[in-house]
């Protein structure tokens, strides 16, 4: 059993999209975090297992796509699991994990999700995530970490500016590069227009708004690129496959077409030093609003430089 997943049987199939959906239950929706995540936030959350985005870009490099528990043999991005009692094991759990956090830790904090996106097309149908975030608003964790690859997020704007008023809310979208495409891998689930378009709307209303470059792919014009985030975002993260896909020398990353498509693009974006120059650009652009992998994240961010703002 992985995070508390029932082993009663689905009671619910259909085929949408390519994907194999189900419904499912789920013990405990809090998983204790470990790993990256250790020192990111207490618990990580999902709300479907598997992504209906892993046939996308985001999906060809995804290393959840290694994790047998998960995959159980399965392609990653054709199926998509419905925990539909998630709300539920939510409140059910929330004052014995809450307790625990604040021992342990200090802080109950929630990242959800990190196996999946939480706004895949079919929320709008089951709405998992928004049941979670409704549960929250009754029981806040003291912090909560919206992590999505989707323009969807920014559907949730009434709600999401109920919940930061109980919880110290962050709201983080991912966007790679400039670019739609990679030499031989499918497009992403949303333009990238369409994802800066979505994060203007939630920093419009007053909500807390973090730019994930992760993992970094080649940018074409990365000044451009920067500014374009310093003007919809609070904070940018800057992650490589390179340790960011839960390998010390992105192994995993390296098992799938990725790298390949990266370097074809340019050659030097498969290296970490690729990295530390996109890095000093957006710390000279955004300073003192740049964080790099897991302690961006968890919003540690690298320090203005000395000579910002001459």
């Amino acid at each position: 059993m992985l995070d508390g997943v029932a082993d009663a049987p689905a009671i619910f199939i259909m085929a949408t999209m390519g994907i194999t959906v189900t419904q499912t239950s789920v013990r405990n929706i809090l998983t204790r975090s470990s790993g990256y995540l250790h020192s990111v936030a207490s618990h990580s959350l999902q709300p479907y297992r598997g992504c209906s985005y892993g046939n996308s870009l985001c999906g060809a490099g995804c290393y959840v796509q290694h994790n047998v528990f998960v995959t159980k043999g399965r392609p990653w991005g054709d199926f998509l699991e419905v925990r539909r009692n998630a709300a539920e094991s939510y409140l059910r759990g929330f004052e014995r994990e809450r307790n625990w956090a604040r021992q342990k830790l200090g802080s109950f904090g929630i990242f959800m999700s990190s196996s999946t996106d939480p706004f895949v097309p079919q929320e709008g149908r089951f709405g998992i995530s928004k049941s979670l975030l409704e549960a929250m608003l009754l029981h806040p964790p003291d912090s909560l970490m919206l992590q999505s690859h989707s323009h969807r997020l920014s559907d949730y704007c009434p709600l999401l500016r109920q919940l930061a008023g109980e919880t110290r809310l962050s709201c983080q979208l991912t966007i790679e590069s400039d670019m739609d495409r990679l030499p031989g891998l499918p497009p992403p689930a949303s333009t990238v227009d369409r994802r800066f378009e979505a994060a203007a709307r939630l920093r419009d209303a007053g909500l807390k708004v973090v730019i994930t470059v992760a993992p970094l792919l080649p940018i074409d014009r990365p000044e451009e690129f920067l500014r374009r985030i310093a003007q919809v975002a609070d904070a940018v993260v800057i992650d490589h496959f390179i340790g960011g896909d839960g390998s010390d020398d992105g192994r995993r990353s390296m098992k799938t077409a990725l790298p390949a498509a990266m370097a074809q693009v340019n050659a030097a974006s498969i290296d970490l030093s690729y990295r530390d120059a996109i890095v000093r650009l957006a710390n000279s652009i955004m300073p003192g609003r740049v964080g790099v992998g897991k302690d961006g994240f968890a919003g540690r961010y690298l320090p203005a430089p000395s000579n910002a703002g001459s």
